[in-house]
């Protein structure tokens, strides 16, 4: 009843029924229905915060890409690099974002001015996971790690983009047209301000030294540096002076994450995963306008491994073949509750019906079989049981009669003008089974000639296709009689034809009739013609009740 949840649906089956413990049915139910749980479960925050710890610069170089509103020379990326350690960033407007462009910037912009990184750090964006990154990497001798797939919480650079988009959306409208030209500004003096996590500037920590800024010259303040008598003393003192800025960095800043994960995991609910746990992956690979989408995707995964004591697991799909993903717990969802589904095996599509051909006579065959299995025809034969021939006839006008081998076993029944003259008759007209046909004909022996002119005008829906010539074609096989006793031999209970079937055709009729009443009525007024002719020659005819009416199924 439309999903409506477990209190609507358990209040209408209230009204209705009853049963005990129908309440926890229904909540049973509502809870495990698979359309419910992947369109209406929500997110959950099941993995507590793990803080990225560095203890010098340059051990971990993060990277991403900004983008925003084209400028008036159509520039619209930025790419942004920060040192984890000491917060100092760099950033650099490109023209796109492929892999050569980010390669470039990277040497050029910030390895031959600040060093070679030990660790570089992004997301699985394309233009950094492309084999030039890994070249530059192994050329340089650096580690490339990355994020877990749609989880930005793991690249520190994306806090840096929030604070590079306040500082460019300070700018006035006549500069924001022009934004490109303010970036370094801006970065430069991002850098040389005090950061609230290591209680240092990201310029001092780098270089151990605070910058002359335009404000200095400005007001003509004067440097505040030491004199120094040889370069091995300043070196010295810059070593004591950064050893002690680092310390006490890292513990403003383990001071900061503590707090940070404190914070954080008021709002979590821990809940670890086992290796062959079963969940659902969160639906992030939908485009576009996705308001009725699913929250989760329809494929039930299986947990193989976790990486370490890290809330990241790697799956796999639980019933077929896909890759393995490594993903986060926050894109997870148990669902052990659900049923599992069955593995979809593959079925075999129908095989289409094809004209007999040279190429493929056994699938025409065995499809013919199948067509033609259920088809009764209605056969008006004496004893013994007649067969139909293997070899048929084609024969144009339905007036000519076939050629029967031998007329002693039909009871010397003579000719039956204007009438059908042989004694296989074909009713499978278009929408009416024989067996519907001839369901109600009977013989007797007492019938006399039918002298109704109604009767008399309606024709044997043959001998009209006859009458109008040759633009309908019949078909015709030869009777052969066969002895009932040999059928008994063989092996299969029922015998069927072997002859070269062939589709059955459309009868067409000049005006709409019954069947079943034209059928019987031709065949009554055939044989008091019969009667009739063996009367006026004073011959003894033979008894009808000798006729006997057969079906044979082929």
């Amino acid at each position: 009843m439309g999903h409506m949840g477990v209190d609507r649906t358990l209040d209408l089956v209230r009204s209705r029924f009853y049963w005990p413990r129908m309440a926890l049915d229904v909540e049973r139910k509502v809870k495990t229905c698979g359309r419910c749980v992947r369109r209406k479960a929500r997110p959950e925050r099941a993995a507590p915060l793990v803080n990225i710890n560095t203890t010098r610069p340059l051990e971990l170089l993060c990277m991403d890409f900004l983008s925003l509103e084209a400028d008036r020379s159509g520039t619209k990326d930025i790419l942004v690099i920060t040192d984890h350690f000491t917060k100092f960033a760099v950033a650099i407007p490109t023209p796109n974002q492929k892999a050569r462009t980010v390669a470039r910037c990277l040497w050029e912009n910030f390895m031959v001015h600040y060093g070679i990184p030990e660790k570089l750090h992004s997301d699985q964006g394309p233009d950094f996971e492309s084999r030039t990154i890994k070249e530059l990497c192994q050329v340089a001798g650096i580690h490339k790690v990355r994020t877990t797939p749609y989880h930005p919480r793991g690249n520190p650079v994306e806090r840096f983009n929030r604070t590079l988009l306040d500082m460019l959306g300070t700018l006035r409208d006549q500069d924001k047209s022009c934004w490109r030209d303010h970036v370094k500004p801006l970065v430069h003096a991002y850098n040389c301000t005090r950061n609230e996590v290591t209680g240092f500037s990201p310029y001092e920590l780098m270089f151990g030294r605070q910058p002359r800024l335009p404000v200095d010259l400005a007001f003509n303040l004067p440097v505040q540096e030491e004199q120094h008598s040889s370069h091995s003393e300043y070196v010295q003192k810059l070593k004591s002076r950064l050893k002690e800025s680092y310390k006490l960095a890292m513990d403003k800043a383990a001071k900061m994450a503590h707090k940070n994960k404190m914070r954080f995991d008021r709002h979590v609910t821990a809940s670890d995963l086992e290796a062959g746990d079963r969940v659902l992956v969160r639906n992030v690979r939908i485009r576009g306008k996705h308001k009725i989408s699913d929250k989760w995707e329809h494929t039930v995964h299986v947990v193989v491994r976790r990486a370490g004591n890290l809330p990241v697991y790697t799956v796999k799909p639980e019933n077929k073949d896909g890759p393995l993903r490594t993903l986060h717990r926050d894109l997870l969802l148990p669902c052990g509750y659900l049923p599992v589904e069955e593995s979809s095996e593959h079925v075999q599509k129908p095989v289409s019906r094809r004209p007999r051909t040279r190429a493929n006579p056994a699938l025409e065959e065995e499809n013919s079989s199948d067509e033609e299995d259920d088809l009764l025809i209605p056969v008006w034969l004496s004893s013994p049981v007649h067969t139909v021939s293997e070899s048929p006839v084609n024969v144009p006008d339905i007036d000519n009669p076939p050629v029967f081998d031998s007329q002693s076993d039909f009871g010397n029944i003579p000719d039956m003008p204007n009438s059908t003259t042989d004694d296989t008759e074909y009713l499978s007209t278009n929408g009416v089974t024989p067996t519907e046909q001839v369901d109600e004909i009977t013989l007797t022996e007492t019938d006399s000639p039918v002298d109704d002119p109604d009767v008399q005008e309606r024709q044997f829906p043959f001998q009209e296709a006859g009458t109008r010539g040759a633009n309908s074609e019949e078909r015709v096989e030869e009777i052969v009689p066969v002895d009932t006793r040999e059928n008994m031999d063989t092996n299969d209970p029922v015998r069927r034809s072997e002859r070269n079937r062939r589709p059955p055709r459309r009868l067409d009729y000049t005006e709409l009739g019954n069947p079943l009443i034209t059928a019987a009525k031709s065949f009554l007024q055939g044989l008091s013609s019969v009667w009739a002719d063996v009367i006026s020659d004073g011959e003894e005819p033979a008894s009808p009740s000798s006729l006997t009416r057969q079906i044979i199924i082929i």
